[in-house]
């Protein structure tokens, strides 16, 4: 990152340069001769701080009025070359102004004023990246069932709260994203969050994986290495999967949670355990249990506040929600979009789920990829998810057995929304009745056997533009 500096005089802006190349800082200069500064060229995003010269009052000011319009993230100093205070300032720009300079300024006045500067734009991109990750969190928490508001208020409960939480449900409903919720809420916000997934590391690795080893421990340890709890030391270690977690490491991590220090493999020196734990499982550890697999002290100790996520089948009307939203993620990340008729959608309503709401963001992706910017039917859906047909292919069937008029429908399983699923039928029978009579609103009204103000009364519901067609 490079400092910008403001001034009209050439000659300061020349010995500037000097003292900041000297500190191995890069350095512009703009405005030097009263040429116009154009702030749409300048990438504020590589810039560290801007200092502000200038003998005049105004010029300084409109200075400060046009980098402040362009970004709102860049430190400002006042050289003493400017008569300009910070007083003068409106309240709203004072608090980017880092402080006063003499120049030439003296060494230890000039590198407290660029330390004060880096930590005020890593204090700005922390608060940013902090925002942007709440979003994103609470976007994965999506939904309006009565499941998905328990959870929320449960969280609510319990994340400023340092106590262990417990985690339950199937494979692939976001008990991780759960975790996530907790630890940005929780007072260890600004430590870290450490995950680890104890099904997936063989046993022999899992102690050292959690609690590290000294140089020489066992073969292959040539060196010190920390373990999860250390890293996460002063925020939260997100146990996954723990019903997974071989009996001998359960004893060892019961220890832990009681004396709250551990040591390393091969050491001997205790370490404080200063880390809040969240787990999760997909298992029952409560039958766990009772087949001998799982310790029953370490289950209470785990087990302080329970919080259980509910399968994406259990909270079906949540599912347009999640669509949308994941439609959203994927266009912002620029992979495309689609979207999904009313058919389509509710066949992916009827749908068991499985996979919850991972196997939903996987087909999602998949059918971006294969059908990109285009409306997704359900002819279009893989044939596993394919279990409401499509309005137009129901009337042709009943067309082909019954010419007379339309048969009846067979009703899915899990049934489905009567009210929209009619309106999409009639809207696409009216589509199909004025395009084979190229427009012309009376011959449709009279194929469809209904009056034509009727017909137009529901184009007009149905926004369908009547300008490019003969109403008879």
């Amino acid at each position: 990152m490079q400092v910008l500096m403001l001034e009209p005089n050439v000659q300061r802006s020349a010995h500037a340069q000097i003292i900041f190349e000297f500190l191995g800082e890069q350095f512009t200069a703009l405005g030097g001769e009263g040429a116009a500064i154009d702030y749409r060229e300048i990438d504020f995003a590589d810039i560290l701080c801007v200092w502000i010269g200038g003998e005049n009052t105004d010029w300084a000011k409109a200075q400060i009025n046009e980098v402040l319009a362009f970004d709102q993230e860049t430190p400002l100093v006042l050289c003493t070359s400017t008569p300009l205070v910070r007083t003068e300032l409106p309240t709203t720009q004072q608090r980017f102004v880092i402080g006063r300079v003499d120049m030439p300024p003296s060494y230890a006045a000039l590198m407290d004023t660029l330390h004060r500067c880096k930590i005020f734009r890593e204090q700005y991109n922390t608060a940013k990246r902090a925002q942007k990750r709440e979003g994103e969190l609470f976007r994965s928490l999506v939904g309006t069932s009565r499941g998905i508001v328990q959870v929320r208020e449960l969280m609510g409960q319990v994340a400023d709260k340092d106590v262990n939480v417990l985690i339950t449900g199937e494979s692939g409903t976001g008990k991780e994203v759960i975790a996530r919720n907790l630890h940005f809420h929780s007072f260890r916000r600004h430590k870290p969050f450490v995950p680890i997934n104890c099904g997936a590391i063989p046993a022999e690795l899992l102690e050292s994986e959690l609690f590290g080893h000294e140089k020489g421990a066992f073969t292959g340890a040539i060196s010190d290495r920390p373990g999860r709890f250390e890293l996460a030391k002063g925020g939260t270690l997100f146990l996954d999967e723990i019903g997974d977690m071989p009996t001998n490491m359960q004893v060892k991590l019961l220890r832990v949670l009681q004396e709250r220090v551990f040591e390393r493999v091969g050491g001997r020196k205790e370490i404080k355990a200063d880390v809040r734990i969240v787990a999760a499982t997909h298992r029952n550890l409560e039958h766990e249990i009772t087949e001998g697999r799982f310790r029953e002290d370490l289950y209470y100790r785990l087990n302080v506040f329970p919080i259980e996520m509910p399968a994406l089948r259990q909270r079906r009307e949540d599912i347009p929600l999640l669509i949308n939203e994941l439609i959203v993620r994927s266009e912002n990340d620029k992979r495309g979009s689609i979207r999904f008729n009313p058919a389509a959608v509710m066949s992916l309503c009827q749908y068991d789920w499985p996979g919850n709401v991972r196997e939903l963001a996987n087909l999602m992706e998949r059918l971006t990829i294969l059908y990109p910017y285009d409306v997704i039917a359900p002819s279009d859906l893989p044939a596993k998810y394919q279990s409401v047909p499509e309005p137009a292919e129901i009337a042709a069937s009943s067309d082909r057995d019954n010419p007379a008029g339309p048969n009846t429908a067979e009703l899915p399983v899990n049934g489905l929304d009567l009210k929209q699923y009619l309106a999409t039928l009639e809207s696409q029978l009216i589509t199909q009745a004025l395009a084979d009579c190229e427009g012309v609103v009376a011959r449709a009204a009279e194929k469809l056997n209904i009056r034509r103000t009727t017909l137009v009364e529901k184009m007009k519901k149905y926004e369908m533009s009547t300008t490019s067609r003969n109403t008879g």
